[in-house]
């Protein structure tokens, strides 16, 4: 039996990257349980509430060690790069009969002996560089570069980012894999039920959903202008409700720079900031939307858009390559660099009623449970692919 090994991804600072791990192992457990054995390393100061969702997993085999403590991570990192490997997570791999390692944001190690798929859920920094500044940009690019240098098999989410990779990454070509996330379908939620979730938080009748962390990327500034330019045509009727982590790391004043600019454009009956809510009210909300909304200027694999696909809901999404190919022709798009059009597509856009959207989540559910058995199909077979190159 395969044993594989995976570190914590995210975790506090990216919810992103911590519930892509949570639903991966939650797929292989329901849908390929047997196929390998996850085995899950965290620090040991990492907290008990982010461990308590893992431990829950059928199948996954949790381990706290000092190896690979947060605060020794930069150290590991460059044991790996200049020695080659990092003794100590090198040896606590072999204690546990590792046969692969999930390397994500990690560089084991141009010597370690453990092969390994490494994750790139994008390229963010090669395409939106300004946000990075120059020790991020070069920290990820020398980490990409240090992972392909060294022949390990390459999992990206998306067919736009594995053909950006073999563009970019020419060295790369013939092991760069595409494995689409996915979240499964939930139990039936009616329109009646998330209205009343919706009412809890003081949330208009009407309202465009926009669930994305308050990240520079996320493109929460053209929501604004577009905003400010239906408030500047007299149309009352739109609202946008936005939920997420209200710090990002690379732009500590950008959530009060959104909020100066709210207040300056005399807007906030349109526009209300949330915060971060509870993951059980993620659903209700969206189904309570008239739709959800996700302008964002660059992803991987939206998150937010697969919730949204496993639960029928209308999606209005910004016209990225990746958003046309994961949203399909269940969406409406707009032109990312254009509040105008953003301002008229929310202005034209007409809610379902409640009998369709109804039965838009009634069909999701199958549908969605057959896209996260495809996801945990597809990571086993790169598995056991990635294990007989190596043997």
């Amino acid at each position: 039996m395969r044993r594989v090994a995976f570190t914590l991804i995210g975790g506090k600072n990216w919810t992103g990257g911590y519930n892509y791990l949570l639903n991966l192992l939650q797929a292989l457990a329901r849908y390929e349980s047997g196929a390998i054995v996850p085995v899950l390393f965290f620090g040991e100061d990492v907290g008990q509430d982010e461990i308590a969702p893992f431990r829950a997993i059928s199948g996954v085999e949790v381990v706290c060690h000092s190896a690979f403590d947060v605060s020794r991570k930069g150290l590991a990192l460059v044991k790996s790069l200049l020695l080659g490997r990092d003794a100590a997570t090198q040896n606590v791999f072999q204690k546990y009969r590792i046969n692969l390692v999930f390397e994500s944001a990690q560089f084991h190690g141009w010597r370690a002996t453990t092969p390994a798929i490494a994750w790139i859920p994008d390229l963010q920094h090669r395409f939106l560089p300004h946000l990075f500044g120059f020790a991020g940009y070069w920290k990820r690019e020398l980490g990409f570069l240090a992972q392909i240098a060294c022949k390990r098999t390459i999992m990206v989410s998306s067919d736009d980012t594995r053909s950006h990779c073999e563009r970019l990454y020419p060295s790369a070509l013939g092991r760069i894999h595409t494995v689409h996330f996915a979240v499964p379908g939930r139990a039936a939620i009616t329109r009646t039920e998330a209205r009343k979730v919706a009412d809890r938080y003081g949330l208009p009748q009407h309202y465009f959903f926009m669930p994305n962390q308050f990240w520079q990327h996320k493109n929460h500034k053209l929501v604004l202008e577009a905003l400010a330019l239906l408030e500047r045509e007299g149309d009352t009727r739109v609202s946008v409700i936005a939920s997420g982590k209200t710090q990002d790391p690379r732009n500590p004043d950008y959530y009060s720079q959104l909020q100066a600019m709210v207040e300056s454009l005399g807007i906030g009956d349109r526009f209300k900031s949330i915060g971060m809510i509870a993951y059980e009210d993620l659903a209700p909300l969206m189904m309570a939307s008239d739709a959800l909304l996700n302008p964002s200027g660059f992803e991987g694999w939206s998150t937010t858009v697969e919730e949204a696909r496993a639960l029928g809901v209308p999606m209005v999404l910004s016209d990225l390559d990746v958003h046309r190919e994961q949203g399909a022709d269940q969406a409406t798009y707009f032109d990312r660099t254009s509040a105008q059009a953003l301002a008229q597509t929310l202005s034209n856009y007409v809610p379902l009623d409640d009998e369709k959207r109804d039965a838009l989540a009634a069909q999701a559910v199958p549908l969605a449970d057959a896209r996260v058995s495809e996801f945990a199909r597809a990571f086993v077979a790169l598995v056991s692919a990635s294990m007989v190159g190596a043997d």
